[in-house]
């Protein structure tokens, strides 16, 4: 998928339908004399109802779809004959959508499930026939009940990707190069920072036809909280994921200084974040000689509070072992 076709976020019209007339029918048919109230129900508005969809990846679908109505409910008529409901309308989303009001902010629901269905705007209640009210004092009601009005709304729908392993980093850490070696995802890469514009997902395909899902965002820096770089607008798609593997390059000027600074802007975010799983994959180790490598191992021995492991994309070293490793943090 193309970074300008990864839409996440949203904002639409929906507008249930309104409810059906009661009919205030009076029975006429010949050789009948005083056939007395027959006026039958109104049919319910449709409702608005978004559906979980699992081959959803997107809401591009919806980025030009500014609108959404359910149909009426048709009106009662004579001999009890109901009107017929209106139509529902149906708005199909990816799993994990958050659908918020947008004047209130208020989280209305989210899809998770595969077929999941909530109401969005529900239609209105068709109005009662006059048949509903004879009573031995009052034969011939002349009246019936109006259908109740559709219900109308602005919502904001987000989506937050659901996956196991998010990808965390500064820009150029050599994320989306790890992403395109573990899975068939094709994320562009270059030797410029903020190569990455848009989340990226791909299916890492392990053992005995196994899988699991990786996520890869664009880089944070440090200040991102206060909206340098790309802000924090992104991190939403790392919220449900199982595990944080943070890459960092070998490189680096101080290892654990930049585990710290990923580690503050993530708290700054959604201190929830820290109480996930997490794991260093110290990336481009292909540019340390083993003596070095000792070295460096040596080092952060002493120096980092999680696990960590030497990797390189380029040379494939390690990426078998990370795998297994990522494996066991998923099954444990």
């Amino acid at each position: 998928m193309t970074e300008g076709n990864f839409v996440d976020y949203v904002k639409m019209y929906v507008s249930s339908g309104n409810g059906g007339k009661g009919s205030a029918h009076l029975h006429r048919e010949k050789y009948i004399t005083k056939g007395g109230p027959d006026g039958g129900d109104g049919g319910r508005g449709g409702h608005v109802i978004v559906r979980g969809r699992a081959n959803l990846w997107t809401l591009l679908h919806l980025k030009f779809k500014k609108h959404t109505r359910a149909g009426h409910g048709e009106h009662g008529s004579s001999g009890r004959s109901f009107g017929s409901d209106g139509e529902d309308a149906y708005i199909d989303v990816p799993l994990g959508t958050v659908i918020r009001d947008t004047e209130t902010n208020e989280i209305l629901f989210e899809i998770t499930d595969d077929g999941e269905e909530k109401i969005l705007a529900r239609g209105g209640k068709g109005g009662l026939g006059n048949w509903h009210f004879k009573s031995s004092t009052n034969q011939t009601p002349r009246y019936a009940q109006p259908g109740l009005p559709m219900e109308e709304k602005f919502v904001t729908m987000e989506l937050k990707v659901l996956a196991d392993v998010g990808l965390v980093g500064f820009p150029n850490a050599g994320k989306s190069t790890l992403l395109s070696v573990l899975t068939a995802a094709k994320p562009k890469i270059a030797d410029y920072e903020f190569t990455t514009l848009k989340p990226n997902l791909g299916i890492v395909k392990y053992r005995d036809f196994q899988t699991f899902v990786m996520a890869d965002i664009p880089g944070i820096i440090e200040g991102a909280a206060e909206g340098k770089g790309l802000g924090h607008y992104f991190l939403r798609h790392i919220e449900r994921n199982s595990i944080l593997l943070f890459l960092i390059p070998s490189d680096a000027p101080d290892i654990r200084k930049q585990y710290d600074i990923l580690l503050d802007e993530l708290k700054r975010y959604n201190p929830e974040m820290l109480d996930k799983e997490r794991m260093i994959a110290i990336s481009k180790s292909d540019m340390l000689d083993d003596e070095l490598q000792a070295e460096l191992k040596t080092e952060l021995d002493n120096e980092l509070p999680i696990p960590y492991m030497f990797i390189s994309s380029v040379a494939q070293k390690g990426i078998t072992e990370l795998k297994d490793t990522l494996w066991r943090m998923l099954n444990a």
